[in-house]
């Protein structure tokens, strides 16, 4: 399995990071060593002095696709759950300040968190869901999909027209604004609506 991740995908978080908001869907990808196992703390990595979390909705790819049209993306996935994009900013803006792919900032190990999958019927409408992040009980980030860029049905379309899309990829759909650095000892929560997705603590 991959993991395809959607940047600049909502207008304030663009803005926060001072980029500018994209014409186009911004994708990049993650091993699948990026998961976070289950029931671990997450580890602060030794190479980075400023590792940010960036709380997203992700989508569960359920057949295989390529050049999916728009109308049709929405048979592609079948449940949504939510993750943290960790990504080391530092690394980051020097790979941005020399024209540099971003794999080293966004590609490490355990850099990608994801909760429990919920099957699509459960919600009312994709483009209005609700979700966000408590750290150490105090709301850090709070999206609903309807603020993004480009929606779900977008993203998958758009995609596949250059990435064969599989049964059990994932794909993260951008974060919202104020994403922010992790410290030692931080206790994240992800919530999608009311419901608790995913906790764990930072090490």
């Amino acid at each position: 399995m991959k993991i395809i991740c959607i940047g600049r995908n909502y207008a304030e978080h663009a803005r926060e990071l001072n980029n500018p908001l994209p014409a186009k869907p911004v994708f990049f990808m993650k091993p699948d060593t990026a998961l976070l196992p289950p029931h671990n703390p997450f580890f602060l990595p030794d190479f980075s002095n400023d590792i940010h979390y960036e709380v997203e909705l992700v989508l569960r790819i359920c057949k295989h696709g390529r050049s999916i049209e728009d109308q049709y993306a929405h048979k592609y996935y079948d449940a949504i759950g939510v993750g943290i994009d960790f990504t080391a900013r530092d690394l980051q803006a020097e790979c941005k300040q020399k024209g540099l792919p971003w794999e080293v900032a966004k590609a490490f190990d355990f850099s990608a968190p994801v909760s429990k999958f919920l099957p699509k019927e459960q919600f009312t409408s994709p483009g209005n869901i609700n979700f966000g992040l408590k750290i150490n009980g105090e709301w850090r980030q709070r999206g609903n999909s309807k603020d993004m860029i480009f929606g779900f049905d977008r993203i998958i379309a758009y995609v596949s027209q250059f990435v064969t899309l599989r049964e059990g990829d994932y794909i993260f759909t951008g974060t919202p604004e104020g994403v922010g650095p992790t410290h030692i000892d931080d206790r994240f929560e992800l919530f999608i609506e009311d419901q608790l997705m995913l906790a764990f603590n930072v090490k």
